[in-house]
């Protein structure tokens, strides 16, 4: 079996950016991507969620962006990807679900099902929609409602005519609300106060909020979302929900679930039809486990003081979409880092002098 020199694993956004400066490299890789067909997370969001809606799709490398129309996000993105992929001609090979990744006398093994393939670098573009994450309260497992995560949202006009418990304090639990409030009854639950941003998001506040994320992936922390680091906005078509109260009226988490609703701290009880988990997702790195990069402080540490892509306990493997990176833009910017600290590898790996054992053999 041949050995190539990367493999990018993941072919949304980071993975194709990734893909697109390998080739501009000269840098013999493929792509395996979990789906059957293009467009990475984005061909799973909700039908409901148009172009003019999220917060906006970074142009991939040498193109332009899809526009900011009516269009549903869950097909024109898939569309703009597939385009992509056509355009520039990308090995992209397709569908490969990544089981692990191992280290055979240093070469890396990746194995998707019953396939393999082997090479010298690896850059992980996997993402976090895959691994959503959950938390566990008293008695959910006896709730006899709906309990969806943000994974599993079916749209607005599902919701109408059911009381509705959104749980979360990140931008997803406000976009839900400001969907959900002009149709049904809504309350919303968080853990923590919400930080309201009260200025304008500035270039500035940006790099800001990004360099606190660089800061914990530099210590080899799990990443925290940028998102969670720039304090919270509405949106034009979240007034309305405001104006009806749906964010004035958030409460505290309450203390356990029961099977018609949630019970308060203070003992009382709220019935509910629905609880909407917009808990957030963790980085969907299991497959790397083999290769032992996390740090002892649980995440895994990148180079350059957080801002680059090369995992610090292998510098074989790039991380794109991790961090600081879990943007659109920043997936762009990572995806270039990525092909050049694989280029960096493999300079390494040709210059480093062959071990006097593997001499020998090749002698006899």
């Amino acid at each position: 079996m041949s050995i190539l020199d990367s493999i990018v694993i993941g072919a949304g956004q980071a993975g194709l950016s990734a893909s697109y400066h390998l080739t501009r490299l000269g840098i013999r890789h493929v792509v395996l991507d979990a789906d059957e067909e293009p467009g990475g997370a984005w061909r799973h969001r909700w039908d409901a969620l148009t172009m003019r809606d999220v917060h906006g799709v970074a142009e991939l490398p040498g193109d332009t962006p899809p526009p900011r129309d009516g269009r549903r996000a869950n097909a024109a993105v898939p569309e703009y990807f597939a385009a992509y992929e056509r355009a520039h001609a990308l090995p992209v090979i397709r569908p490969v679900r990544v089981d692990r990744v191992d280290d055979e006398e240093g070469v890396l093994v990746v194995h998707g099902g019953e396939r393999q393939w082997r090479t010298r670098t690896l850059v992980n573009a996997t993402g976090t929609w895959t691994h959503p994450f959950l938390p566990h309260y008293p008695g959910m497992e006896t709730f006899l409602g709906e309990q969806l995560h943000t994974v599993d949202y079916p749209g607005p006009e599902h919701f109408i005519g059911k009381r509705v418990l959104v749980v979360g304090g990140g931008a997803s639990a406000v976009q839900f609300l400001g969907a959900l409030a002009p149709l049904t009854d809504t309350i919303w639950v968080t853990r923590r106060e919400p930080v309201w941003r009260t200025d304008d998001f500035t270039p500035e506040a940006g790099a800001a909020a990004v360099a606190l994320v660089e800061q914990r992936v530099a210590l080899g922390l799990p990443p925290e979302s940028v998102v969670s680091v720039t304090g919270l906005m509405l949106r034009p078509q979240e007034r309305e929900a405001e104006r009806l109260g749906a964010y004035a009226a958030r409460r505290p988490m309450f203390e356990r679930i029961e099977p018609d609703g949630v019970r308060w701290k203070d003992g009382t009880f709220e019935r509910v039809d629905v609880i909407l988990w917009a808990t957030g997702f963790r980085p969907a790195i299991s497959h790397l486990a083999p290769l032992r990069l996390r740090s002892a402080a649980g995440g895994i540490q990148l180079d350059r003081n957080g801002r680059g892509t090369t995992a610090v306990a292998d510098p074989r493997i790039q991380l794109v979409g991790y961090g600081p990176s879990a943007s659109t833009i920043g997936a762009n910017r990572a995806g270039r880092t990525a092909a050049k600290g694989v280029q960096r590898a493999l300079s390494r790996i040709h210059e480093a002098p062959v071990p006097a054992a593997a001499i020998s053999a090749a002698a006899g």
